[in-house]
């Protein structure tokens, strides 16, 4: 385990890398404060301070044993959906639903521990699918079903499907006559999808000046979605270690993720948006909810599998 994790290896950069993001993002944000700049940084603080819990939590989380990072997106799973359950207006013939919608999740990632390709990608899309409409007949309260059914069978499709490739990616084997295995590809994609998320950010809020989608995400703005995007694009070519990408590919692999992920975040500001919150929860200072966090993992994730799947496995 300590070989892996902090010797020279494609795991071992990464975690140096991270950390050396975090160390400087901190002076970066110390120094900021002490200028005249009349800027409240308490929230930039706060994420900063999030930051180094999440990053490296997840980090120990996903390259200790394969046990405990299936088990880890597991409770990551449960999290997000509950979250996402919590902001709706559901009916009391929903519940026993529900019920099943949650044991949905283990049941998922018993196909990921057990390697049962085919289970992982059927289960939910098609057995689950046609099943939640099903049980939700039987309480045969007719008023309000489509609408119930449809926000189950999304919320199970995105929150545990769309998370569950992350697990799955985690113990695909390393690619022949290359370094980089499913953990390194893992920590690419998540890498990628969270620097996105913080350049779009910081693009938006220093250059930002035309709305992109002002009536779903206020903040989000072009100048900050293609900066966000061109800086993603250049950033990864430092975690091309991590991949068997060449040069090229690295960039395009980047930006294909960093796309999705804008959609990811802007596709849970509308569903924000409609339910009437600004987060999903305060769990995280700073960040919001668990859901805030990962919304962009929810699109990459499913892509950057299949995209990787299908060129190198």
């Amino acid at each position: 385990m300590i070989k892996t994790v902090f010797l020279p290896t494609p795991l071992g950069l990464a975690g140096v890398l991270i950390l050396g993001i975090l160390c400087l993002a901190t002076v970066l944000v110390w120094g900021l404060s002490k200028t005249a700049l009349p800027v409240n940084w308490n929230e930039l603080r706060q994420r900063v301070r999030s930051w180094w819990f999440m990053a490296v939590f997840f980090f120990l989380a996903v390259t200790v044993n394969p046990v405990i990072t299936i088990v880890f997106f597991a409770l990551m799973s449960f999290w997000v959906l509950k979250e996402y359950i919590t902001i709706l207006h559901t009916r009391r013939a929903d519940h026993r639903a529900l019920v099943w919608a949650f044991l949905a999740i283990p049941i998922q990632y018993y196909w990921v521990a057990s390697h049962w390709y085919i289970m992982f990608l059927i289960f939910i899309p098609i057995y689950m699918f046609l099943f939640i409409p099903f049980r939700l007949v039987l309480c045969e309260e007719i008023e309000g079903f489509l609408s119930s059914s449809a926000r189950i069978q999304w919320g199970i499709m995105i929150f545990v499907f769309g998370l569950s490739h992350m697990a799955y990616l985690s113990v695909m084997p390393k690619i022949h006559g290359t370094l980089a295995s499913g953990q390194s590809l893992l920590l690419f994609l998540v890498i990628v999808t969270e620097m996105n998320d913080v350049f779009q950010y910081i693009w938006g809020r220093t250059l930002g000046h035309h709305k992109i989608l002002p009536k779903v995400s206020p903040n989000k703005t072009s100048e900050g979605f293609w900066y966000g995007i061109l800086t993603t694009t250049v950033f990864s070519v430092l975690l091309r270690f991590l991949t068997p990408f060449d040069f090229f590919g690295t960039m395009f692999f980047a930006f294909c993720i960093a796309v999705a992920g804008f959609f990811g975040d802007v596709v849970m500001s509308a569903v924000k948006r409609d339910a009437g919150i600004k987060d999903f929860s305060n769990i995280i200072p700073g960040h919001g909810g668990a859901l805030d966090r990962v919304d962009s993992l929810c699109y990459t994730a499913p892509l950057f599998f299949h995209m990787v799947a299908y060129f190198y496995y």
